[in-house]
């Protein structure tokens, strides 16, 4: 149990609200662990970047959080990292040197939920968006699914969503299309779907990456590569993503 008379008080300022925090003293073996619920304690990026791994042992990257990001914690995994909440899934923090974890009462959490969930969201999508912008120039092959070798449409949203955010899509377009929840073109938020087609037909799909691009698995001419989200004409839209 934690002292509740803190020797020092220092003052930390979370999304635009102050929250009483002791670093010095707040240690997240002490304040979480099985059976204890979110939301007793926040840990907030201090350093520039900060890597989320997808494993504890930190050897799988999740996404790359930015100073001031600020996560749930769930579980003190001990040897410096926290297992923290990130959109609607699960990521693990080096914190010594990196972080400090924060104390907040039911009332600042509830008042902050909102604001903490759309910040990991939008660092969320951005991650997945950064991971498949670096496969642009790659290959295009039918019935393609390896960055090594090529990808087609649907294998490239496929192997992005599983690896660079831990979404498991169906594998053709047209199967994917019926994931997730359809939404219209002023919904789009980077990291959705975009599925084109003739008439109600789907037989292509490419990732939203905002400023009104997306990154897709074109043809054998062009391989990987950036265009217009209305280069043609959108059959659907769909938010695979689930936040």
């Amino acid at each position: 149990m934690i002292n509740n008379t803190w020797k020092t008080l220092g003052l930390m300022a979370f999304c635009g609200i102050m929250v009483l925090a002791d670093p010095s003293n707040v240690r997240a073996d002490e304040i979480s662990g099985p059976g204890l619920g979110y939301g007793n304690y926040m840990v907030t990026v201090d350093a520039d970047n900060v890597t989320i791994s997808k494993d504890e042992e930190g050897q799988e990257a999740l996404m790359t959080a930015s100073k001031g990001s600020s996560f749930e914690v769930v579980e003190d995994m001990g040897d410096g990292f926290i297992k923290v909440k990130v959109s609607d899934t699960y990521g693990y923090i080096p914190v010594e040197g990196n972080a400090t974890v924060s104390s907040t009462d039911e009332a600042t959490l509830a008042a902050l939920e909102v604001e903490i969930q759309t910040d990991a969201a939008v660092d969320f999508r951005q991650s997945i968006v950064n991971y498949a912008l670096q496969f642009v120039g790659g290959r295009y092959a039918a019935g393609g699914n390896n960055p090594n070798t090529g990808f087609d449409c649907s294998g490239f949203t496929k192997y992005v969503m599983l690896n660079g955010g831990g979404i498991n899509l169906n594998r053709s377009s047209t199967a994917q299309s019926s994931q997730g929840i359809s939404i219209s073109a002023d919904q789009m938020r980077p990291g959705d779907l975009i599925f084109y087609g003739s008439g109600r037909s789907i037989n292509h799909v490419a990732m939203y990456i905002g400023d009104g691009q997306v990154v897709h698995s074109s043809t054998y001419r062009t391989g990987i590569k950036t265009s217009p989200w209305n280069y043609r004409g959108p059959v659907k839209i769909v938010n695979v993503i689930g936040d």
